[in-house]
């Protein structure tokens, strides 16, 4: 099954999209939008593009399982693209996905404008290939 996941952000939003066999996450790129409607689209365009069976947001929960203003906002937005774009998305659980994305730019010493720039991408990676190994541990993986 193509997979879409979303790292979703105000200002950048991160994309990444994997394989039918959904053995690989590859980032897609990120998109810098301030206008939700307009973010919206384009998401909703770049899934159709890719043929995009499933989108997967970014749930940020707190350290402890609780759900703050972001969350909400993430729901909010989950349940809009779904509606523009006619493609079931679910949310995943990102807590900690932004501070591995940190953790990998420091080992690969990416840094200033640079990281800027790819983070959210690195983030929607992460999200991705934790939803995926969920998807196989629970057998349902293509």
């Amino acid at each position: 099954m193509k997979i879409l996941a979303v790292d979703y952000g105000d200002a950048r939003t991160g994309l990444a999209s994997c394989d039918r066999s959904e053995s690989i996450a590859s980032p897609v790129g990120t998109i810098s939008e301030w206008n939700r409607e307009k973010l919206l689209e384009k998401i909703s365009a770049k899934a159709h593009e890719l043929g995009t069976e499933l989108i997967v947001v970014g749930l940020p929960k707190n350290m402890n399982g609780s759900e703050g203003e972001r969350a909400e906002k993430c729901k909010e937005f989950a349940a809009q693209l779904s509606e523009l774009s006619g493609i079931e998305t679910t949310l995943w659980d990102e807590r900690i996905t932004t501070v591995e994305a940190i953790g990998i730019l420091n080992e690969t010493n990416v840094r200033g404008k640079k990281r800027k720039a790819v983070i959210d991408t690195v983030a929607a990676t992460l999200i991705l290939e934790n939803y995926l190994e969920y998807r196989k541990k629970k057998g349902l993986a293509n």
